[in-house]
């Protein structure tokens, strides 16, 4: 394995991180929740008898802060070459998980451990587990059709 240290950006991935930190810490000190990107998502599909603003907020603040770092720096390309059918397979093996694991990665991985819930370090360590026993299936015994 090689590093492409052209492309290796510490400090814009430590400032992303921060400002993810901080986004959650306040979403928990404003609404009382953890910033659970499943859950805010679940929960704005099927509002109930509560005001939803707060998440709607967060969830539009996700969406529009692509377009937003783009007035100051153009985004990377992007290149799709898996097929669209293992990509939707994908997409509902990944909300099967987030819904069965009673979160996804950033309300387990983000906030759960900051929490020091042990739920949330036992989850983690699977959706860890699981990403990095997918990349050996895909790398290395599927055959090369499927990439």
């Amino acid at each position: 394995m090689t590093v492409d240290w052209s492309a290796f950006t510490p400090a814009s991935a430590l400032a992303g991180g921060v400002l993810i930190g901080l986004a959650s810490g306040l979403f928990v000190l404003a609404d009382g929740r953890i910033a659970g990107i499943s859950g805010l998502l679940g929960s704005l599909l099927r509002p109930v008898r509560q005001w939803v603003g707060e998440k709607a907020l967060f969830v539009l603040g996700l969406v529009l802060s692509p377009l937003v770092w783009s007035l100051w720096a153009s985004p990377p390309a992007i290149e799709i070459t898996t097929p669209w059918p293992l990509l939707a397979l994908a997409g509902l093996l990944v909300g099967f998980g987030s819904r069965y694991g009673a979160g996804c990665t950033s309300g387990h991985g983000v906030c759960g451990l900051a929490r020091l819930s042990p739920r949330s370090l036992l989850a983690t360590v699977c959706f860890m587990a699981t990403g990095f026993l997918t990349v050996f299936v895909v790398r290395h015994l599927l055959p090369e059709v499927i990439r």
